[in-house]
């Protein structure tokens, strides 16, 4: 079943799919795999992928250098400063 996101693969897949879309867009989101074990309503085990972002977005940009950018870098207060 290529849709099944609760099994091992799936749930790897799916992690994959998440960091890609994000990372070509200038983001990087942290997506982690949770065993959660047997359970009994699915009567199988199930495994959780959990991230960072918060409502569903990112909360943190790339590192200019990492995506070939600009050279600016947010100050300790989180903004760019423009000379």
């Amino acid at each position: 079943m290529d849709h099944d996101f609760c099994n091992v693969d799936g749930a790897r897949r799916l992690k994959q799919r998440i960091e890609e879309y994000w990372r070509e867009r200038g983001y990087n989101v942290e997506v982690k795999l949770i065993e959660a074990g047997f359970v009994a309503a699915m009567r199988s085990a199930r495994t959780d992928v959990r991230s960072d972002m918060v409502n569903g977005l990112p909360t943190k940009r790339q590192a200019a250098n990492d995506r070939g950018g600009s050279s600016e870098r947010p100050n300790s207060r989180g903004f760019v400063e423009v000379a």
